[in-house]
């Protein structure tokens, strides 16, 4: 959409979190007004015993209380990742907490999980129109101590699983202490085990399977990342997503903003987090998908996740910098990749 090289001035004008409220309401405004034509054209795929109408979708964050699913598929998004939610509303960490690098094509973000709760989320996805996939990533709110994490995932788990077409388990936030912790292969042993014995409660009481993700640092070693890979394919988990934000600050040292604490995401990760979907391809069975994000910009850098092992793409910061029209060039550009799984 040309009109977002006239409306970016004005957005980046703004306080970043002001100028998001302000692009939702705007999108929300024209899907209600018809103004939204989905791209024609994408390849349908098969990923996780889903059915994804393009490989492109929304990552979580963007819309963390489900309010404009609807809209996001008149942009063209084969999915939408809604959250993270947790079991109860919480307001996140303290303002200033999101940060622009526009000379790096990057965000830094410490929103701690900022979202109504997930009762809240389940009910605006009870009434969705969207007929693509959407994903409902879950994680623990911030007072919930790191031996009690296990009880908020199966807590929000609970409540989306209804309204979910896979579940996300965010253990990958640099923004809530200790959550990182979580990828631990111990810690995580033991939360997928807990898990995966209520999923399958779960799909007896609603009729159906959901597939369960888990969404990976950047920042994990060599050996912790095997670790956490053998730990997720001993659970059958039906796909990583790589990656969250980073911690890492080498490449945009100096910049305005680069020492800001939190999580930095968009063009300093696409290297990261392309090299991490090559070594979780070799350390995960074929059966296990990856969705790929980080430094999305356009469609080469999409193609290039592909390459490297990914299944499907999502999308944040590149949204941010190159507006609506992102995805339009994504779907088409993915159109004619042969479908993996």
């Amino acid at each position: 959409m040309p009109i977002y090289r006239i409306l970016r001035p004005l957005f980046f004008a703004l306080p970043p979190e002001t100028a998001h409220a302000a692009a939702l309401a705007g999108l929300e405004a024209a899907w209600r007004a018809g103004l939204l034509r989905p791209p024609t054209g994408g390849t349908p795929v098969e990923v996780m015993g889903l059915r994804f109408p393009n490989r492109v979708g929304l990552a979580a964050g963007m819309d963390k209380d489900a309010r404009h699913v609807d809209a996001w598929g008149g942009l063209g998004f084969g999915c939408v990742e809604v959250g993270t939610v947790t079991p109860r509303p919480q307001p996140g960490n303290p303002r200033p907490r999101l940060f622009r690098l526009p000379k790096a094509g990057a965000l830094i973000n410490r929103m701690g999980f900022n979202n109504e709760g997930a009762s809240a989320a389940a009910a605006r996805l009870a009434r969705r129109k969207f007929r693509g996939i959407v994903g409902v990533n879950i994680g623990k709110n911030a007072a919930t101590l790191a031996e009690r994490a296990t009880e908020d995932y199966l807590a929000a788990m609970r409540v989306v699983y209804g309204v979910a077409d896979y579940i996300a388990v965010n253990i990958s936030s640099p923004n809530t202490a200790g959550l990182r912790d979580l990828q631990g292969a111990a810690v995580l042993d033991a939360l997928l085990d807990s898990l995966q014995r209520e999923r399958s409660r779960l799909a007896a009481v609603h009729g159906k399977p959901v597939p369960l993700a888990v969404k990976l640092a950047p920042d994990l070693g060599d050996a912790e990342l095997a670790a956490a890979a053998e730990v997720i394919a001993k659970h059958d988990v039906s796909a990583v997503i790589a990656t969250n934000t980073t911690t890492d600050r080498a490449v945009v040292r100096g910049l305005p903003h680069a020492d800001e604490k939190g999580g930095l995401s968009g063009a300093p990760l696409r290297e990261v987090s392309t090299r991490m979907i090559s070594d979780l391809r070799r350390l995960l069975p074929a059966k296990i998908a990856i969705i790929g994000v980080g430094g999305i910009f356009g469609a080469e850098d999409a193609r290039a996740k592909l390459r490297a092992g990914a299944d499907l793409v999502q999308v944040y910061t590149g949204l941010v910098y190159r507006g609506p029209g992102l995805v339009r060039e994504l779907v088409a550009g993915l159109a004619d990749c042969e479908d993996t799984k």
